[in-house]
């Protein structure tokens, strides 16, 4: 059966998954990119981009399952890119080149329609305005029996969190302070919303915990 997952979604030690002042020169907001010194050295970080080599072991372990058995992905506008409100033009695609590193298709959370995208490597984004329901419905018809994947950002998991539509749960706690910025879990009651810890492992980059969510 299709799950909803998220993977590799690091945070701070004070529970930020981004930085305050995200934008174009800030993607991840001040100090962000901190949060995945864990991640970018990677043999699976570095194939994604074409490049060999790159460390093995807990870490790279646990980035190539978030790309396992993965159909589809949803994201959040602001993940999508910087541009705020109405699509001005069609010449945003992203923030990751013409060849996307998701290889299916992607499901872009936002209150403007506009006309599917199709990139190089097989990605294709559409757009979806009417809700978290109806984008992972057709991720889930997309994903064809395999799972769903749920990049981010902060407040599009928040939103599938308190909806209960997340079945696993991959949080990397990067060792690194932020002050400010999204934070993931602030006001969320995990275990009435039915999730439980699974798995955790340390290593020097991150401490990795698995959440799933119980049986109904």
């Amino acid at each position: 059966m299709s799950k909803l997952r998220v993977n590799c979604f690091s945070l701070s030690l004070d529970g930020f998954g981004a930085g305050p002042h995200q934008g174009l020169d800030n993607p991840l907001g001040v100090g962000g990119m901190g949060l995945h010194t864990w991640f970018v050295p990677t043999r699976t970080f570095r194939k994604m981009f074409g490049q060999e080599s790159g460390t093995t072991g807990v870490d790279d372990d646990f980035a190539a399952r978030g790309f396992e058995n993965v159909g589809a992905w949803i994201l959040g506008r602001n993940m999508f890119g910087p541009v705020r409100g109405g699509w001005p033009d069609e010449s945003w695609k992203g923030w990751w080149g013409e060849n996307p590193p998701y290889h299916s298709d992607v499901f872009v959370l936002t209150h403007h329609a506009r006309k599917p995208i199709t990139m190089e490597g097989g990605t294709v984004f559409h757009f979806v305005t009417d809700g978290i329901r109806s984008a992972l419905d057709k991720a889930k018809a997309s994903a064809k029996g395999r799972d769903v994947r749920l990049g981010g950002g902060v407040n599009t998991v928040r939103q599938y969190l308190e909806a209960g539509l997340v079945d696993e749960m991959h949080l990397a706690v990067s060792p690194v302070l932020l002050g400010a910025g999204e934070h993931l879990l602030r006001g969320l009651d995990l275990p009435a919303l039915g999730y439980e810890m699974a798995e955790y492992t340390g290593t020097p980059g991150a401490a990795h915990y698995v959440l799933t969510k119980k049986p109904r």
